[in-house]
């Protein structure tokens, strides 16, 4: 059964290596074999995560091309598709968070020690304003980053990292 963003819609985002794979399908279409390649997993494991996205509505198809004989989907990501994906549940929306916190932690293995960076983390209390202006300048990142990101080690390119979750809280 197909995931779709009113059932189990962040539960398909929670997965550390669905994560990656949209991340690394932002910048290039690739073939389940070119991201088993990049990621160092089995292309049945990043077939199976393929479809799973792909049934989600967070990858298109952007070309099928013939490979020794066979043919080979290329999937592509749309940044914009995970807008939809929203949950009342709020076990999924842990889900999600925690796997990205699981992630940022791997990322930061492969951190370049002494290179600018921009770390921030927050609790506090803003005027409404101000929450606004922050959630579209964290989007403008988003859009930023995803519309600049090209395949893995293009010419003249660096890894990045970039993890954003704003959220406005209970009153406690």
């Amino acid at each position: 059964m197909s995931e779709s963003p009113g059932l189990d819609g962040l539960r398909v985002l929670a997965h550390p290596v669905r994560l990656r794979i949209l991340s690394l399908l932002t910048g290039v279409a690739m073939s389940a074999a070119e991201v088993a390649r990049e990621l160092g997993e089995t292309q049945a494991n990043v077939s199976y995560h393929l479809r799973r996205l792909h049934e989600a509505g967070l990858l298109d198809v952007a070309e099928v091309v013939r490979i020794r004989g066979g043919l080979a989907k290329r999937y592509r990501h749309d940044p914009e598709s995970g807008a939809r994906f929203t949950s009342t549940n709020p076990r999924e929306e842990q889900l999600l968070l925690a796997t990205m916190a699981e992630e940022l932690k791997r990322r930061s293995e492969f951190r370049v020690p002494g290179e600018r960076a921009s770390m921030t983390d927050a609790e506090m209390w803003v005027d409404r304003e101000t929450w606004e202006k922050a959630l579209e300048h964290a989007r403008e990142l988003s859009r930023l980053l995803h519309s600049a990101a090209r395949p893995p080690r293009t010419r003249d390119t660096i890894p990045v990292s970039a993890t954003v979750s704003l959220f406005e809280m209970t009153r406690s």
